[in-house]
């Protein structure tokens, strides 16, 4: 017997994102003595509050302001407001795999974003 499971929705979410709304299960299960986190809920609990740097707020507003530039799509501005390049190789890195590359100041644009919020 198979069962087959359908995409319903999908959207991205940045790891700032991801990590308020883990927080609120984990208080949820945190309330009932009952239950125990899943070992998935817990290494993904573990994750988040490794790495996430800023607060949801903040990189939502990140992305909003990635988005805004030309050559940023969406799955790129989230991927960048998750890794927080701090310098040029570090921002090629993130667009290693598209097939355009971007020039000296288009890099320094982006920089200049992300450092407003670093």
């Amino acid at each position: 017997m198979t069962i087959f499971k359908e995409t319903l929705d999908e959207e991205y979410l940045t790891v700032s994102e991801a990590k308020a709304l883990l927080e609120g299960i984990e208080e949820g299960r945190a309330a009932d003595e009952e239950r125990e986190m899943r070992y998935e809920l817990a290494r993904a609990v573990e994750h988040v509050n490794r790495f996430a740097v800023l607060e949801a707020e903040e990189s939502r507003e990140l992305v909003e302001e990635l988005e805004a530039i030309e050559k940023v799509d969406e799955k790129t501005a989230y991927k960048i407001a998750d890794l927080l390049p701090q310098n040029r190789d570090e921002l090629r890195a993130v667009f290693a795999q598209e097939r355009y590359s971007l020039d000296g100041d288009e890099l320094d644009e982006i920089l200049d974003v992300v450092a407003k919020y670093a």
